[in-house]
């Protein structure tokens, strides 16, 4: 999956010697929650809108700087880790960084959204299966030979949530019935948390992108 072809590059990061008017300017024709600014060839970060909008329009960027959030992924940072990076600064846009820190352009949320949902854990038919083990007693390797000792294909899989000293791990299967699955999993004392054949599970898993794409637009 390559996303050096996502790269954006339609609106240039502004420089601190402009104004906020212009600031203010850019974030009423864009959507976007945040505008990366740079100090020369030097970027700083990003300025959120709810900050842009709390200072006069014809000072400079320079003074609401102090407000710029630094967050950023690296042309070489995997997808998953770009999709986190947005969720955790609530942010639409994400500006890209090369090894060297040069500016290169930046990701939009709805980009990497859209390649997260046709990924083959989405759009392959099958059917999902949430189990549950003890943190030091489950692994990957483990998961999948259950899964492929019953002719199945692993198309994904990934832990879903860890509580008490448990972890919940979330597999989509393809091929197969879910029920010999399932019951070789009971075997090797793994608790079924949750067995959803088709995409009822795929479906309510895609609100909830969209949703979080909903959400980090406002």
């Amino acid at each position: 999956m390559q996303l050096q072809d996502y790269i954006i590059n339609d609106i240039k990061p502004l420089q601190i010697t402009d104004t906020i008017g212009d600031l203010q300017q850019l974030f009423n024709q864009l959507t976007y929650s945040h505008i990366p600014i740079k100090n020369g060839d030097v970027y700083l970060g990003c300025i959120p809108e709810t900050d842009a909008h709390c200072f006069e329009a014809k000072k400079l960027i320079s003074d609401c700087s102090y407000t710029a959030e630094g967050f950023y992924v690296r042309s070489t940072t995997n997808w998953l880790d770009v999709l986190e990076a947005f969720a955790q600064n609530n942010s639409n846009i994400m500006p890209i960084l090369s090894p060297e820190n040069k500016y290169l352009g930046y990701y939009e949320l709805n980009d990497i959204i859209h390649l997260f949902n046709e990924t083959p854990f989405f759009s392959e038919p099958g059917g999902i299966l949430i189990v549950e083990k003890g943190l030091q007693d489950y692994s990957f390797s483990e998961i999948s030979q259950i899964v492929e000792s019953n002719n199945a294909k692993l198309l994904g899989a990934f832990i879903s949530k860890t509580e008490n000293d448990l972890a919940q791990i979330t597999l989509k299967i393809g091929n197969t019935s879910l029920n010999d699955v399932t019951q070789t999993f009971r075997r090797y004392s793994y608790n079924i948390i949750a067995g959803h054949e088709d995409d009822t599970y795929l479906k309510s898993l895609k609100d909830r992108s969209k949703y979080l794409d909903k959400y980090l637009n406002m």
